[in-house]
């Protein structure tokens, strides 16, 4: 028995190194034909994403190093503005951008209509369009004016009626089209500046619903025998409470077994997201639907397309690149070392194309993201990586097929626990027949005579390891 499993062991090995390489040889050959130009078709056109604008940071310095310059360079002294007539100095909280010269030294260099001059450093500001980035276009090099203001972000647009992308735009509309509908076209440059740090945010925060587990009626053994039940059997909260009292004897009513999940769960959170997956360089992503207090929710996720493993996943009232940008944060948080080659499949939302961007920007990270557009292979890249895209989409049938017992959940940290738990129990508990009916990932602490009651047991020991190994620089 022992000689049949080390030869299977070795097998699956082996087909992980043939996996590895045809990535590489996809990855060689990953050179397709350009997609036919969509830029007349109404339905598609606003949804593009151009390309970074040219950012353009001020530069500071120190209004009293520049005083001492004067002096010693000119011997010249620079005093504060004698103000005459009504010529009334700006309020004390106004200072230069620039060299945060005090309002001692500024004029109001237009009256009362808002622009101000340091006589220091000839700085010229507005205090109510004052910037700490200027935003050019790259294409004509011209000032960006912000238009409108989103939850997580403002759209900024290129105006100039000489811009090149303008010009370019305006001569694919057909010829035919009045001038009226125009606005029905995207025409100008667009960027989205997000007003929103997403990547400052903790991914790992420790719920305060993570505490230990204080047994007054009831044992470990026991929590174990819910979990089993109701995660791993798909069994509702009355349903676990009625199977225990008919197969067990335990009478446990269905809102103490609510309790017990949604704790397993905040303690199982920073075990999961932190687990060593090591992933391939081909991940996948999408997205699909619950309900949370009555309203729909969006449930993202991101998984390894080899190795099938749950790397990232959030849920959001909206649809919006925030929670999209969070759940690749945690996917791409289980590479010790980003790759260069890294293949990123997703459907044509574009959240997705506007995350990599973001991502290029504030943490240099750059990765291919393949687009798998509409349900039919129409051009190369869908024919290619389509397998991939219907991987997820499998994944999103497999947990709806858990989620249907719930009818939806109470809040949306019951929601994110619940489907924390439904995570842990795929990425470490469930038998999958790609892996010849194995674990997705092996646990150290398993052992082969262990039934899933005590895998569990053993599972949320390991969490709350964890979380005291994260508490510890916290209480240093």
């Amino acid at each position: 028995m022992v000689t049949i499993i080390s030869h299977f062991y070795k097998l699956i090995q082996l087909l992980f190194l043939i996996i590895f390489k045809l990535l590489d040889i996809i990855e060689e050959k990953r050179k397709y034909p350009p997609l036919p130009d969509d830029s007349k078709s109404l339905k598609y056109q606003k949804f593009k994403l151009d390309k970074s604008p040219i950012i353009i940071k001020p530069q500071t310095t120190d209004y009293i190093l520049l005083l001492e310059y004067y002096k010693l360079r000119y011997n010249f002294t620079v005093r504060p503005i004698a103000r005459r007539g009504s010529n009334l100095p700006p309020e004390v909280h106004i200072k230069c951008p620039r060299c945060n010269a005090p309002h001692i030294y500024i004029y109001k260099n237009n009256g009362n209509k808002g622009q101000y001059e340091c006589k220091i450093c000839d700085k010229h500001f507005n205090t109510i369009a004052l910037k700490e980035l200027s935003l050019k276009c790259p294409y004509c090099g011209y000032s960006l004016d912000k238009k409108k203001s989103r939850k997580y972000f403002n759209i900024h647009k290129c105006v100039n009626p000489k811009c090149s992308y303008y010009e370019d735009q305006l001569a694919k509309i057909p010829k035919d089209t009045p001038k009226e509908k125009y606005h029905k076209y995207k025409l100008h440059y667009i960027y989205r500046e997000f007003v929103i740090d997403f990547f400052k945010m903790d991914l790992h925060p420790i719920s305060e619903k993570a505490t230990g587990f204080n047994f007054k009626k009831f044992n470990p053994h026991i929590l174990g025998l819910v979990l089993t039940y109701s995660v791993n059997l798909k069994l509702s909260t009355r349903k676990t409470s009625q199977a225990l009292k008919d197969i067990h004897g335990i009478s446990i009513s269905h809102q103490q077994i609510s309790n017990y999940l949604h704790t397993v769960g905040a303690v199982l959170k920073p075990f999961v997201d932190t687990f060593d997956y090591q992933p391939t360089n081909v991940l996948t992503a999408d997205e699909t639907y619950i309900k949370t207090k009555g309203k729909r929710t969006y449930l993202w996720f991101v998984m390894d397309s080899v190795k099938k493993t749950i790397l990232g996943y959030q849920t959001s009232f909206d649809r919006s690149v925030g929670p999209c940008i969070l759940t690749m944060r945690m996917a791409f948080d289980k590479y010790k070392i980003f790759p260069d080659n890294l293949a990123f499949i997703a459907d044509g939302y574009p959240a997705y194309k506007l995350a990599q961007q973001q991502f290029e920007i504030n943490e240099n990270k750059k990765f291919e993201l393949i687009q798998v557009i509409g349900l039919c292979n129409k051009d190369k890249v869908s024919e290619t990586w389509r397998y991939a895209k219907q991987i997820v989409e499998r994944l999103n049938r497999t947990f709806k097929s858990s989620y249907r017992n719930t009818n939806g959940y109470g809040s949306e940290d019951g929601a994110i626990f619940s489907i924390t738990l439904w995570v842990a129990y795929y990425n470490f508990l469930r038998p999958h027949s790609q892996n010849n009916n194995g674990v997705l990932n092996e646990v150290q602490s398993f052992s082969v005579d262990d039934n899933m009651p005590a895998k569990w047991q053993k599972l949320i020991l390991l969490s709350q390891e964890k979380i005291l190994n994260l508490q510890e620089p916290k209480i240093a």
